[in-house]
């Protein structure tokens, strides 16, 4: 009879994790099991239980992995920013620019992870993510870019629209041949957003228009399927 091989791995979660969104791109979020995780990870059969329950423990960690990566990617491209409006703005790129990356992740995130607050920590990623942007409305009130009062409404208006560029952009619904295409939509979508915010005083002339709509962008072709990437 053969011995069982002892398992041996120096970062089995972060394999596992990674396993699973490629089976997310390969099937999708639900039609995949752990076994073919570690089937994927090349571990037993039994490895993925050392650090999940289940597979919604595991689609959690995923989430919260992607919230780890979108609040980095709007810290980061929020950062060579020159005031604080700027950055609410280039941090709404940043936001759009992770679900072009990590189409997975945002799928997990938002469509298929509907109980996170069941697991505290991961949860704790999209406060964190969230918290972000919130942090970037109130410091454009403090300037003066953006009205005085609760931050919450004005952030969660500028999630909705980044938002849903994001889902529109990943699903192929937007009439966009590239990435960058897609990016420079958002900023012009971020600065009539902004602009309509702000307070009176500032309407006037409220920022120089660093980017402008691609010339000459075509709608894709009718063959394109939601979920493409783009390069």
């Amino acid at each position: 009879m053969k011995k069982e091989r002892r398992y041996h791995h120096g970062s089995l979660k972060k394999t596992l994790l990674d396993a699973t969104v490629k089976l997310i791109a390969k099937v999708g979020p639900r039609a995949f099991t752990l076994r073919e995780v570690a089937r994927l990870a090349k571990v037993s059969h039994n490895a993925p239980y050392r650090h999940f329950r289940d597979k919604e423990e595991l689609l959690a960690a995923v989430a919260a992995e992607g919230f780890e990566r979108l609040a980095d990617s709007m810290i980061e491209t929020a950062a060579p920013a020159g005031d604080a409006l700027e950055a609410l703005l280039l941090a709404g790129r940043g936001y759009v620019q992770f679900a072009l990356q990590w189409p997975e992740h945002f799928s997990v995130m938002f469509d298929h992870c509907q109980n996170l607050d069941a697991y505290p920590d991961h949860a704790a990623s999209a406060q964190r993510a969230f918290q972000v942007l919130l942090d970037h409305v109130a410091r454009a009130q403090r300037s003066g870019q953006l009205p005085a009062g609760d931050a919450n409404p004005l952030a969660i208006t500028c999630w909705s629209m980044v938002h849903g560029i994001a889902k529109l952009a990943i699903s192929g619904l937007l009439p966009f041949e590239s990435r960058d295409a897609i990016l420079d939509f958002t900023a012009q979508a971020a600065r009539t957003l902004a602009a309509g915010m702000q307070p009176p005083k500032n309407k006037a002339a409220p920022f120089k228009n660093k980017a402008s709509m691609p010339a000459g962008s075509r709608a894709r072709s009718a063959g394109k399927t939601p979920g493409s990437r783009h390069n």
